[in-house]
């Protein structure tokens, strides 16, 4: 039998190649079979019907990616929504299931944890894996913010479980979603991955591409961690220049730990353009939870750029910035037997995490926009708040 590959099937029936993909998954196209990539029968005829070969069908007409298969989670960090038409795009989700919990990721993305919290809540126990999984996933880190660590420890665990519970009937793109789903967490919280997780990088290519995005974001961000900040920032620009379409959530995400390596490497005009960049896409539908989530490691660029010209939307930013910290301190500095520091102001906070990073009370206020005396103050302020005397002594509690 002659095969075709997902690619060449993509341009004779005029569908995009990840829906194809989606469709294999699915079990939806007959004698699709996995060899180093999807391949299928030539003569399959094509499966959304009534589109003559080498056609190509109108957009509009396409089955969005969440009507496919109940079996993609996070279905909005999936999606290529058109910017400021977020809430236009979840409520046209045709799966009820999928709707409520893309309603749940908005809430958490838009800083609404308690409203994330509860909708979530209602999938934990799911009998669909997918659903679970991603309820677990915004219950864990919208408790964090909310304080409730009790909350988030059991929904974290609750994923280690799925996977300690997987065996070889579950299905690759399944298996994908839990290895997925359960690095993010791990990663984001800056806690070593448990041993019965595989590498992300082996299960890529099942994720859809939007997840696909995002897990890049993930190796990054632990890239980033290791101290390989060039190599972060390549696994950044080869993400944007492979992506078809712009997943905002990704996006966003992506463009921050770009801005987290240009700062480790004082490269601050490159630095901010990413947090522009992230800033755009996430003003016209208000995603703005990434950004007090990794303030810390922003290097003061927040407290640069946004708060001059957005400072309502700053100050929100930081309030998010407070919860989520708290909670995250309260998770990580147990378990990792490090201390990152929970009594600083984020300013302090900020200028702090420059000053750990061996820049000058100069090259600080000039990237703060305030005076070296005030740089000076805070510096103090800060190593009396630590109970500690010397500058060099403040990395132990920044972030990393």
């Amino acid at each position: 039998m002659e095969y075709i590959t997902a690619q060449q099937a993509a341009q004779k029936w005029g569908i995009p190649e990840y829906l194809i993909q989606q469709y294999c998954i699915c079990g939806r196209i007959e004698g699709a079979k996995e060899a180093s990539g999807w391949v299928i029968p030539a003569d399959t005829p094509n499966p959304l019907g009534g589109q003559p070969s080498g056609e190509t069908a109108a957009p509009e007409k396409l089955p969005a990616p969440q009507a496919l298969s109940h079996l993609t989670p996070m279905p909005l960090m999936n999606a290529a929504f058109p910017l400021g038409h977020c809430m236009e795009y979840l409520e046209g989700i045709e799966d009820a299931r999928l709707r409520d919990i893309a309603r749940a990721e908005y809430y958490y993305f838009s800083g609404r944890a308690e409203e994330a919290a509860q909708a979530a809540e209602l999938y934990l126990t799911h009998q669909e894996l997918a659903l679970r999984l991603s309820a677990c996933l915004i219950y864990a880190y919208a408790n964090l913010s909310l304080g409730r660590i009790q909350q988030a420890r059991y929904a974290l665990a609750e994923v280690h479980n799925i996977l300690a519970a997987a065996d070889e009937k579950m299905p690759l793109q399944l298996r994908a979603s839990a290895v997925f789903i359960a690095t993010t967490a791990s990663v984001l919280l800056h806690l070593p991955l448990p041993e019965t997780i595989g590498p992300l990088q082996d299960y890529i290519r099942l994720l859809p591409p939007g997840l696909r995005m995002f897990a890049l974001y993930v190796q990054a961000h632990q890239t980033y961690l290791q101290g390989e900040y060039g190599k972060s920032i390549g696994i950044v620009e080869t993400a944007f220049a492979m992506q078809a379409e712009i997943f905002p959530i990704p996006a966003i995400y992506m463009h921050l730990v770009a801005v987290m390596d240009h700062m480790s490497l004082k490269q601050s005009e490159q630095a901010q353009s990413h947090l522009l960049k992230a800033w755009e896409l996430a003003r016209p539908d208000d995603l703005i939870e990434g950004f007090g989530e990794h303030h810390g490691l922003l290097g003061g660029m927040l407290e640069a750029v946004i708060k001059k010209d957005w400072p309502e939307d700053f100050r929100r930013i930081i309030a998010i910035t407070y919860r989520f910290s708290a909670g995250w301190r309260k998770i990580h500095n147990p378990y990792t037997g490090h201390d990152v520091a929970d009594n600083l102001t984020t300013t302090e906070f900020a200028t702090a995490m420059l000053a750990a990073r061996g820049c000058t009370n100069q090259e600080i206020a000039d990237h703060l926009g305030i005076s070296p005396n005030t740089v000076k103050q805070y510096i103090s302020v800060t190593l009396q708040k630590l109970n500690i005397k010397h500058r060099k002594d403040l990395k132990q509690y920044m972030l990393h």
